[in-house]
C-alpha cells in the first residue's frame, strides 16, 4: 500500500463519486494529494472524510471551476507550493448535458466543451511545466465508455469525452520526450452520488436505481467509484511505466455488447 510515496497529485472533480474514490485510494497509497472542485462544501466533506480515515494523510483541496484557465493555474500553483511539485494530474471533472443533438443550443455546447474537454486542456497547459519537472509525470483523462459506443440524448457529453481520447493521445506524442505519459479511462456504468441524487429527486429509491443497469455491463450491474478509482491509481503509478497514449475500458464488458 505504497504505490504513490513521494508521488503529489492532483485531482478535478474531487468532490465526489469517481473523483473522492481517486482522493482517498491516492492518500492510502501515500500521494500528497490537491483535491479541485467547484464545489466547496463537497470538497470540505471529502477532505473531512480522508483526514478521518487517515489522519496523517497530506490533502488539501482548491475550489475552482475547471473551465476558467486563471483558476487552473492558480490551482497547480497552490499544489506545487504546497507539496513541492507535481507527479500525477487526474482530469476527471466533467459535465452533463441532457439535451438531443437536434435541439442543443450553442451556450449548451460551449458549457459541456468548456469544462470537459476544454477544462482538461487548461490543467494540462497549466501542469505540464511540473509533471516535466517530476522525470515521470503522469497524466490519466477520466473519459466514458460512451466516446466509443454512442448513445440517445447524451451527444454534447458522449463527443466532448471522445474528444479526451483524441487529447490523450496527442499528448503521449507530444509530452514524451520529456518523460510524462498519458492515458485515458473509460468508466462504464458507476453509481456515484450524482446518480443517486438524481434518481431520489425523480421518486426512485437506490434498490431501483441499481435494477435499471443491468442491461449496460456484462457483469449486469453498476460499477463502484472505487472500481473506477483501482485502474487510475495503476496507469498513474510506475507500475504502468511502459505505458501511454492508450484507452482502457472499465465498463464491465459494455463496449463489446
Amino acid at each position: 500500500m505504497a504505490r504513490l510515496t513521494n508521488k503529489t497529485a492532483l485531482i478535478t472533480g474531487a468532490g465526489a463519486g469517481i473523483g473522492a474514490a481517486v482522493a482517498l485510494l491516492f492518500c492510502r497509497e501515500g500521494a500528497a494529494v490537491t483535491l479541485v472542485d467547484a464545489d466547496a462544501a463537497a470538497l470540505e466533506k471529502t477532505t473531512r472524510s480522508i483526514l478521518g480515515e487517515i489522519p496523517t494523510a497530506k490533502v488539501n483541496h482548491f475550489v475552482a471551476n475547471v473551465a476558467d484557465e486563471a483558476q487552473a493555474m492558480a490551482a497547480v500553483r497552490h499544489c506545487v507550493d504546497t507539496f513541492g511539485g507535481l507527479d500525477i494530474l487526474v482530469n476527471n471533472a466533467a459535465m452533463r448535458s441532457y439535451s438531443a443533438v437536434a435541439h442543443a443550443r450553442p451556450e449548451e455546447w460551449q458549457a459541456v466543451v468548456g469544462v470537459n474537454l476544454v477544462g482538461s486542456a487548461n490543467y494540462c497547459r497549466a501542469a505540464l511545466p511540473a509533471l516535466r519537472r517530476s522525470g515521470q509525470g503522469s497524466i490519466v483523462n477520466v473519459s466514458s465508455c460512451y466516446a466509443v459506443t454512442g448513445r440517445k440524448g447524451m451527444g454534447l457529453y458522449d463527443a466532448t469525452k471522445a474528444g479526451q481520447l483524441a487529447l490523450t493521445r496527442t499528448l503521449a506524442f507530444e509530452e514524451a520526450e520529456h518523460g510524462v505519459r498519458a492515458n485515458a479511462v473509460c468508466p462504464g456504468s458507476t453509481l456515484t452520488d450524482f446518480h443517486v441524487g438524481r434518481a431520489q429527486a425523480g421518486g426512485k429509491n437506490v434498490e431501483q436505481l441499481k435494477t435499471e443497469r443491468k442491461d449496460t455491463s456484462l457483469m449486469g450491474r453498476w460499477a463502484t467509484p472505487e472500481e473506477i478509482a483501482w485502474p487510475i491509481l495503476w496507469l498513474a503509478s510506475s507500475e504502468a511505466s511502459f505505458i501511454t497514449g492508450t484507452t482502457l475500458m472499465v465498463d464491465g464488458g459494455l463496449s463489446i455488447m
